[in-house]
């Protein structure tokens, strides 16, 4: 694949910029890593031989007759009388950490929260389950939260962005007052509220947050559709007869996306931060899923358990550190004043 040489110069100011660019390898393999998650922190083995046929937990789900058990429902692979069951007539390979972000372990030595060990490598929560699978878990869906209301944020503020600054006028002044009167609307009041009606998932939570979150990239984009839309070359396509959206989308746009793509880390920061402290404060996810803030919650609520809100914190505060090392690192790319550097 050939680039042209402006997105060289782009990826060469990048990756001179090492704590950025080392930043990005450091997140891109901790991301592909939970994103494969159930094979690394399961309460279910990867591979089971029973009798000469294998089995595969991950995907399927086999009842305990099927291993010469008495239950129709699901097997319990943690259980001693089935891992009997299964090693009389075969073998189970278990992933890494075999416990998922759910499983209660019930043969702690201690009252959970229960310090690490070689067991539970960062100890329990103060339900007995394990911390490390929590964390994987959680670091997954705190990435992929925030990667689709970034996404999704920036379609639809680029999108209002443009419509502003390209045709200004009466469009511009109408938009920019509803904009002001949509941000100062209590945002947590509003998640209170409807808590109380809705039990909030992650979708629920995604749609209420882009409800507010488009905003930030309209006031780049818009300046830029100002500033662009009575350059010679608009003038020009609109006399060739090309269509508003093309020139929009095709001539004006891409100026656009340079600030667009800058900002574009730090929503997603900010778009975890958000959701963390939603799950700190009881009303973001559902009670029970890998959530960051639940973690930091509880470590709040047990202190005499400092491994909580430690390995929490630690883990929240690195990927946070990562992202804006990594939005840095996109500004200087974009940077035109650094180009000869």
């Amino acid at each position: 694949m050939t680039f042209t040489p402006l997105t060289q110069r782009r990826m060469a100011q990048f990756k001179a910029n090492k704590r950025g660019y080392v930043s990005f390898w450091i997140f891109l393999v901790l991301f592909i890593i939970t994103l494969f998650a159930e094979f690394i922190a399961n309460d279910k083995p990867l591979l089971v031989k029973y009798e000469n046929h294998f089995y595969y937990p991950i995907f399927v789900q086999y009842p305990e007759t099927t291993f010469g058990g008495e239950f129709e429902t699901e097997a319990n692979y943690r259980d001693p009388f089935v891992q009997n069951l299964i090693d009389a007539q075969g073998w189970m390979i278990w992933p890494l950490i075999p416990f998922s972000y759910n499983t209660v372990n019930y043969d702690l030595v201690v009252p959970a929260p229960s310090p690490p060990s070689a067991e539970d490598w960062l100890g329990t929560d103060d339900q007995g389950r394990d911390v490390l699978a929590r964390l994987i878990y959680g670091f997954r869906i705190s990435v992929l939260f925030g990667l689709t209301l970034t996404l999704f944020s920036s379609f639809f503020g680029v999108t209002a962005g443009a419509v502003q600054g390209y045709f200004g006028g009466l469009t511009d002044l109408i938009f920019q007052r509803f904009m002001e009167i949509w941000s100062g609307m209590p945002v947590l009041y509003l998640l209170i509220i409807l808590a109380s009606v809705v039990q909030p998932n992650f979708w629920w939570l995604l749609g209420l947050m882009l409800l507010f979150s488009w905003m930030a990239l309209v006031p780049v984009v818009r300046a830029e559709f100002l500033r662009a839309r009575n350059l010679e070359y608009v003038k020009a396509a609109r006399a060739l007869g090309l269509s508003t959206p093309r020139i929009i989308y095709r001539h004006v746009l891409p100026n656009a996306m340079v600030a667009t793509l800058t900002f574009m880390p730090f929503i997603l920061n900010a778009s975890i931060t958000t959701l963390t402290s939603l799950d700190f404060l009881g009303f973001g996810l559902p009670l029970g899923s890998p959530s960051l803030g639940e973690m930091l919650n509880q470590g709040k609520n047990n202190l005499q358990a400092p491994w909580l809100g430690i390995s929490t914190f630690a883990v929240l505060a690195s990927l946070l550190t990562l992202l804006i090392f990594i939005g840095e690192a996109v500004r200087d790319a974009f940077d035109p004043r650094k180009a000869n550097l």
